[in-house]
């Protein structure tokens, strides 16, 4: 007798097969849900309700000043001397830049072009820092400067998309919505996750802030520039509290009415919740986002009194208001629609844009601090990708820079983070990443890991794959934190 395991099914009948198969069938069916279970895929009642993280959180929350476009890192954080050696030259065979494949616009054959930055060390950790960013400059000591970052997109709308939801194809959900899912909210009152771009839509538009596949509760709100990020958040003239309880009340039960057989339609029940949401908004949203109350020492700080940086101060003054009420994640658009992306002109184009962030940045860092808020606040600097130490258009001072995703920089300070320190770096051109290179998987890890998620248990179950922040890759960046 073969005292073997069996790997395979034996019946001696039709009915035992089916027997056998059928036992199966429900083993695999009850692991399925035990795993979904373990995954956090089940979740019963509010799918907004807190959640215990899975390692002790060092942030709280998250302000992204996100530089659309693509800042150059080669004239902000990154100086590269040897690009004077090499000016008007294409890059020396050295550096392989065959590699690298083909350019956003074919531009790799061009010549050098060195900075026309002056760059100056700053602060006791003498981190380096471009004339064009003199009030960021200031913080160094709190800002941990990643020069070795890396991402997969070529183009715009590809980058922001990767940037945001860890693909370059839309579809997948966005880092907030992922905190979302994983944390809950913190308050009821308020959004858990707020979008604000300036003046042009966010190139892609939505896929950069939706919840993708997770349920359509977790997406992230947009808010409007100007004096109504809100729309419509007072009730009619005339009508009661107990009147606006009562409308809430009969839609969530047309809602549920009209959703019983649509179980799976999450955007049904994130509709419903949006009223629920809008309700609470219609006391608390009003003073939150109410600049008029805070001091005009406070508002000086932002650049509120001068026309270049008022706009972005409002949104980062905005985005303090936000955090202190228990919002956890806030992304601010600098340049939203692209516009720092300097293919041409790149002396005008970084010396407005830097001018509109570089103030408001800074007093976001310093309000933070001040209030005691920036130890556990987690606040992100940079855009899509960087750009090329190669000239695009003419050699002249009108030249500008390709599209650079191969090695550029971010920015973290805050939420646990370690200031005054640079992690990894480029090559001698700042072409590409060469010490520790971090694909922004491995950026996402890391923020994940500062608010308490581990991005391999931050997991959601979708036709049968565990899905999870990072795609397939992802390690931490640790030291951010040690």
């Amino acid at each position: 007798m073969n005292d073997k395991p069996r790997h395979h099914l034996r019946a001696s009948t039709r009915r035992q097969f089916f027997e056998q198969a059928g036992s199966g069938l429900a083993a695999i069916a009850l692991t399925s849900m035990l795993q979904e279970d373990l995954l956090g895929q089940v979740r019963k009642g509010d799918p907004l309700d807190p959640r215990t993280p899975h390692v002790t959180p060092r942030a709280k929350s998250v302000i992204w000043c996100f530089m659309e476009g693509g800042p150059s890192h080669v004239d902000l954080f990154d100086p590269k001397p040897e690009l004077v050696k090499y000016a008007g030259q294409p890059v020396p065979p050295s550096f392989h830049p065959e590699t690298l494949g083909v350019t956003g616009f074919g531009t790799n054959n061009n010549g050098m072009l060195p900075s026309k930055r002056v760059f100056t060390q700053h602060g006791q950790s003498g981190i380096w820092v471009s004339d064009w960013l003199p009030h960021i400059a200031q913080h160094v000591d709190d800002i941990a400067v990643l020069r070795s970052v890396i991402s997969n997109a070529v183009n715009h709308v590809g980058g922001v998309c990767q940037m945001n939801t860890g693909d370059i194809l839309a579809g997948r959900p966005s880092l907030g919505a992922w905190v979302t899912y994983g944390l809950g909210s913190a308050q009821r009152n308020l959004p858990t996750f707020v979008v604000m771009q300036d003046d042009k839509e966010i190139l892609g538009g939505v896929q950069n802030y939706s919840a993708g596949f997770l349920p359509a509760t977790y997406a992230g709100t947009l808010f409007r520039g100007g004096d109504t990020p809100v729309l419509n958040l007072k009730p009619p003239a005339g009508t009661t509290a107990e009147q606006e309880l009562h409308k809430i009340g009969f839609l969530k039960s047309l809602n549920e009415r009209f959703g019983l057989n649509k179980v799976e339609d999450s955007e049904l029940d994130a509709r419903t919740r949006s009223y629920e949401l809008a309700y609470q908004m219609q006391s608390a949203a009003p003073e939150a986002v109410d600049l008029s109350g805070e001091s005009e020492a406070t508002k000086k700080l932002y650049g509120m009194d001068e026309k270049e940086t008022a706009a972005y101060g409002a949104n980062c003054l905005m985005a303090r208001r936000l955090v202190e009420r228990g919002v956890r994640f806030v992304e601010i658009y600098s340049g939203s629609g692209s516009r720092w992306d300097a293919h041409s002109d790149l002396q005008a184009n970084h010396t407005q844009n830097c001018r509109s962030a570089d103030k408001p940045v800074a007093g976001l860092l310093a309000d933070l601090k001040a209030r005691g808020m920036l130890k556990d606040t987690l606040v992100v600097w940079g855009g899509e990708f960087g750009r090329t130490p190669f000239f695009q258009g003419t050699n002249d001072d009108k030249a500008g820079r390709d599209h650079n995703p191969w090695g550029f920089t971010m920015l973290m300070a805050g939420g646990g983070v370690k200031g005054g320190q640079t992690i990894g770096s480029t090559d001698e051109l700042g072409l590409r990443a060469a010490e520790e290179p971090h694909h922004l998987h491995d950026v996402h890890a890391s923020m994940l890991y500062l608010l308490g998620l581990d991005h391999l248990k931050t997991t959601f179950m979708r036709n049968g794959r565990a899905e999870r922040p990072t795609v397939t890759g992802g390690n931490l960046i640790t030291k951010l934190w040690t």
